[in-house]
């Protein structure tokens, strides 16, 4: 297991378990503004919000108030629990691309901070890592495709993300497993939490063979606005994602247009013509908005080409680079990301 990496500053830690623990996950206004301008500044500024009538941190701030950072770590290691941030050496960095992904549904930015159970060290599992996500309806077509495609995956020596929801998910999970593979469940509460119940013997199975991951604080339940945040969480994590089964208005489709924002190959399982669970994903397929794929090869293709296509592009961008005069900026924070400083009593 990782340890916190040395040149991560101690307030920095402490500010953002406390954000985390008082904060929905994925609320842009917050992890908008800690990538901006550092978690202690927003502490700072979300502290003084407590006592400012109508502002929009008003509830952050009297949650806040209620949160001993180092009370919450100490109970959290008790539970073999850990929290990683941006700078520990455990942290991946393309969780970064989330910054500038923009927002679904209300949520977005790059987290303030992941609550871990497990051995395994996250920035390893999630360098070579793809997202196979897909309906909780699955039909059997959808299990089986995708319990043979993350085995084959794993077996090729990717990590597989996903949800630990029914249907897709779990046929994901568990085909990584049975390859002896690596797998990561991305959580919509907090990592001590089962969620579904009936899946309580699969996330401690993942648990010791991979890692369990969540935004979210332990003890934190799972609620519609923690699911739609988590795809985000998944889609970021992975090279690409696969998706597997998807109805026209399923979950998985946001991992997709995550994936898509962050510039990451979207792939596509196609389904039966006749079954209202591949509607989604076929959809995807037929508006270019996702590759066929119907092998781990051929989404190991995928990955290997896009990942080349970009470094060519970068290459040719850094060869037309023709240096310019260093201009200073004109200000330290964008009118559009600093807020308004809280009126003092």
């Amino acid at each position: 297991m990782s340890t916190p990496h040395a040149d991560v500053d101690d307030a920095d830690r402490l500010a953002r378990v406390k954000l985390s623990s008082a904060i929905e996950p994925g609320d842009l206004r917050v992890t908008g503004l800690v990538s901006e301008l550092g978690a202690v500044k927003v502490l700072d500024y979300l502290e003084a919000a407590g006592e400012v009538e109508n502002h929009w941190g008003v509830t952050i701030g009297h949650e806040l108030a209620h949160v001993d950072p180092a009370k919450v770590l100490e109970q959290a290691a008790g539970q073999g629990i850990r929290f990683v941030i941006p700078g520990d050496a455990e942290w991946p960095d393309q969780l970064a691309g989330l910054r500038g992904a923009g927002a679904l549904h209300d949520r977005g930015g790059e987290p303030v901070g992941l609550w871990i159970r497990g051995a395994a060290d996250l920035q390893q599992l999630a360098a070579n890592a793809v997202a196979v996500v897909g309906s909780r309806a699955a039909t059997s077509y959808g299990t089986h495709q995708a319990t043979e495609l993350s085995r084959d995956l794993a077996t090729m020596g990717h990590t597989v993300v996903s949800g630990l929801a029914y249907g897709v998910d779990q046929a994901a999970h568990r085909g990584a497993l049975l390859a002896g593979g690596p797998t990561i469940a991305v959580m919509p509460c907090g990592v001590d939490r089962p969620y579904p119940v009936a899946h309580a013997q699969l996330l401690e199975a993942i648990a010791d063979r991979g890692l369990v991951v969540a935004e979210a604080p332990p003890g934190t339940a799972p609620t519609r606005a923690r699911f739609l945040a988590r795809n985000r969480i998944v889609a970021g994590l992975a090279e690409g994602t696969v998706v597997v089964e998807g109805a026209i208005r399923s979950g998985a489709l946001s991992t997709a247009r995550w994936s898509e924002a962050l510039h990451r190959p979207v792939m596509g399982v196609p389904g039966p013509v006749t079954s209202a669970a591949s509607v989604g994903v076929n959809q995807l397929i037929r508006l270019g908005q996702a590759s066929i794929v119907t092998t781990a090869q051929e989404v190991i293709t995928d990955l290997t080409t896009h990942a080349y296509s970009a470094a060519a592009a970068r290459d040719q961008l850094d060869e037309s680079f023709v240096p310019g005069p260093v201009r200073a900026p004109q200000g330290q924070i964008p009118n559009s990301i600093a807020p308004a400083a809280a009126p003092r009593r």
